[in-house]
């Protein structure tokens, strides 16, 4: 065969070429220039009230009763971990350290509104009106959820990570859909962010507009994993970039910061401007859960640190300051809180009253023939029981 004597010339860049303007494809017709230098993108720095002089322009009567629950929520904190020790609930999420989060979640909300939390979040439950023992049913073991959702318009406390976002998303849509003027606000840990629903449920509430409000309480670790090992992104607040919604990053201890970024994401999701993504960034000063050796993955100063900057006594300082806040105020919050916490304790001590075949009750509207079969095998095991 002869050598061929074929030169290959290397194509010169497009541009280059003769006509190449002609190949150079127009902006789609629905482009549109980007003004901002940073569409959608949060602050540099979390946003502060407490302590900066912005608290002036907040409602006193807000302020005083933001002081009230994060002392009373504190105290639930305090008590329903105590039960656990006590053998009363199974296991108990504590929000100590999160409370500024939890109170201001649960205010922010009308009552025609609809609070989706997370199994860590009972506190923002009980603020928004649930009863505490019915707020903690769960976490004892007696029943499904403990509470009718839709009498209280808070969805089921939800164990799997991330699983109540679509969901939040599904029921504002279909609340917009029918004309409801209705806004859901779902909380999540930093941990359920790392989910696949995390996604799914900010991409449909992004491209569909829907009225919903994402908080994430970033207390840094998902059980032991520290943030670093779930993100590089510079902070879970940019990711909303990606979704097309704006993300707000606030300082999850300051109660009356994080109650103002999310009064205005509510806001902003009532009149029909789509879903916002706020990031708290907060710590959870007690373990997981009871169940849970904190002191495995984190050291002692790193706890100490954050004790400073203790939301409860924030708020506490800066209404005392500004003379909103005197001994006899202090005193009749920490009282309140003791009555809770005894009515709470007083209730949790007694024993339940079970029936089993409640397994099969609001499994289906309608119950299945395998269900209905399982009813039967263990109602005969009950009355064999019953007779010997």
């Amino acid at each position: 065969m002869k050598k061929s004597t074929m030169t290959v010339r290397p194509v010169e860049p497009a541009q280059d070429l003769p006509g190449a303007a002609a190949y150079r494809p127009a902006p789609p017709p629905a482009w549109k220039p980007r003004t901002d230098p940073a569409p959608l993108l949060p602050d540099s720095e979390p946003h502060r009230v407490l302590g900066t002089g912005a608290a002036a322009r907040l409602d006193a009567g807000l302020m005083r009763r933001l002081y009230a629950e994060l002392v009373r929520g504190r105290r639930y904190n305090t008590q329903a971990t105590a039960l656990t020790k006590q053998g009363r609930l199974a296991v108990y999420p504590s929000s100590t350290g999160q409370e500024a989060c939890e109170v201001a979640a649960a205010l922010v909300l009308e009552e025609r509104d609809w609070l989706f939390p997370s199994y860590r979040d009972t506190l923002a439950a009980v603020v928004r009106g649930l009863d505490p023992v019915e707020a903690l049913t769960l976490l004892r073991g007696d029943w499904h959820t403990g509470y009718d959702p839709r009498e209280h318009r808070i969805a089921p406390l939800c164990t799997p990570l991330a699983t109540q976002l679509p969901h939040a998303v599904g029921l504002a849509h279909a609340a917009r859909l029918k004309g409801d003027d209705v806004v859901a606000l779902a909380m999540v840990g930093d941990g359920g962010t790392s989910e696949g629903d995390f996604h799914e449920a900010l991409n449909f509430a992004a491209v569909w507009r829907a009225p919903v409000v994402f908080l994430v309480q970033n207390n840094g670790f998902a059980i032991s994993v520290p943030l670093a090992k779930q993100t590089a992104a510079p902070s879970l607040a940019h990711k909303a970039v990606g979704y097309g919604m704006p993300g707000r990053l606030v300082d999850g201890n300051d109660a009356a910061a994080v109650h103002e970024v999310l009064a205005e994401a509510v806001a902003r999701a009532r009149r029909g401007g789509g879903p916002t993504l706020v990031e708290a960034v907060t710590y959870r000063m007690d373990a997981h859960t009871n169940a849970d050796d904190a002191t495995r993955y984190r050291g002692d100063a790193e706890v100490e640190a954050w004790r400073a900057h203790d939301p409860v006594q924030l708020m506490e300082r800066e209404l005392t300051e500004r003379g909103m806040l005197d001994e006899d105020a202090v005193r009749e919050a920490r009282e309140a809180a003791e009555t809770m916490a005894a009515e709470l304790r007083e209730r949790m001590n007694a024993d339940p009253v079970l029936d089993p075949m409640d397994l099969f009750a609001h499994v289906y509207a309608e119950k299945t023939a395998q269900l209905r079969e399982q009813e039967a095998l263990l109602r005969a095991e009950l009355d064999a029981e019953d007779e010997r």
